[in-house]
């Protein structure tokens, strides 16, 4: 199949199509963020990069058989300023819009998150259906709730796999991913500060709902052992959004950190997927 993925990120969307099965042509993705590019480009070499998705044309492209994106969600989010469409970022979803109007592929997925009802309700109108909404916990040990609007059929919940916390921590974890010593006296003192923060222990079953910015300024998703509180390394991270070990491995912590926050659970996308008919039988 020809796929075109735009917002495509490290390409959750390739390697969730792959996990289904399906056989991929052209694989074109819209992205402009140089770290995610390049981690994009290091898994999948054979990549067509494309840039900035407002200069993206279909009329350039070969027919597309499935158009992918999970356009920026500041706008929507119920943790951010929620300025809708208003927002830059989220006035993006637009440009899906106009290349699977002009594109016309025979199938379509967009990945957002929760959001108001009103303007959940304004992308429903505009592509046509209403969405799906997935909690990766049945896929993987971390809560994430998010929205799938597609026109693949027969998409339903997916079963339960039972994956906690416990089940994709790594062994040794390095010193440099706890707190420092005057930041755990700090935290010992300060309860409040410790009901606000958002943070596992060892028994917790799932954890937190990543974020693009989870470990600024040690803001949440944290998890704390006998050895201290700390972050989930990157392998973790990974782990939590079912994607290959060291698939980010690509660029430093920092950016591994924010492109799997802003990226898709893998194995939820893989379960919508796996309801598209063979595209070697037409």
């Amino acid at each position: 199949m020809n796929v075109l993925s735009l917002f495509d990120g490290m390409s959750c969307g390739r390697l969730a199509l792959e996990r289904a099965g399906h056989e991929i042509a052209n694989y074109f993705a819209s992205e402009v963020d140089k770290f995610a590019i390049k981690v994009a480009a290091g898994n999948y070499p054979d990549t067509k990069h494309l840039g900035d998705v407002t200069r993206v044309r279909a009329s350039d492209l070969p027919e597309i058989d499935l158009l992918i994106g999970g356009s920026p969600c500041q706008g929507f989010s119920f943790a951010g300023k929620q300025l809708n469409f208003e927002d830059e970022r989220s006035k993006l979803f637009f440009e899906f819009v106009r290349l699977l109007e002009g594109g016309k592929p025979r199938y379509f997925l967009l990945e957002n998150v929760r959001m108001k009802k009103e303007y959940q309700d304004v992308i429903s109108k505009l592509l046509g259906v209403e969405p799906i909404e997935i909690n990766s916990a049945l896929v993987s040990a971390q809560n994430r709730r998010r929205l799938y609007w597609t026109n693949i059929e027969g998409v339903e919940q997916p079963e339960d796999r039972g994956i906690f916390v416990a089940d994709i921590l790594e062994g040794e974890v390095e010193e440099k991913y706890y707190m420092s010593p005057s930041w755990r006296k700090w935290w010992a003192k300060n309860k409040e500060f410790q009901l606000k923060k958002k943070y596992s222990s060892l028994d917790a079953e799932k954890a937190i709902c990543m974020t693009a910015r989870q470990y600024a300024d040690w803001s949440g998703n944290f998890l704390s052992d006998p050895r201290g509180v700390r972050r989930y390394t990157p392998i973790e991270c990974e782990r939590l959004q079912t994607v290959p070990d060291n698939f980010t491995n690509f660029v430093s912590d920092t950016q591994r950190y924010k492109m799997l926050g802003n990226g898709w659970t893998v194995d939820a996308v893989t379960h919508i997927f796996k309801n598209m008919p063979d595209f070697l039988a037409w």
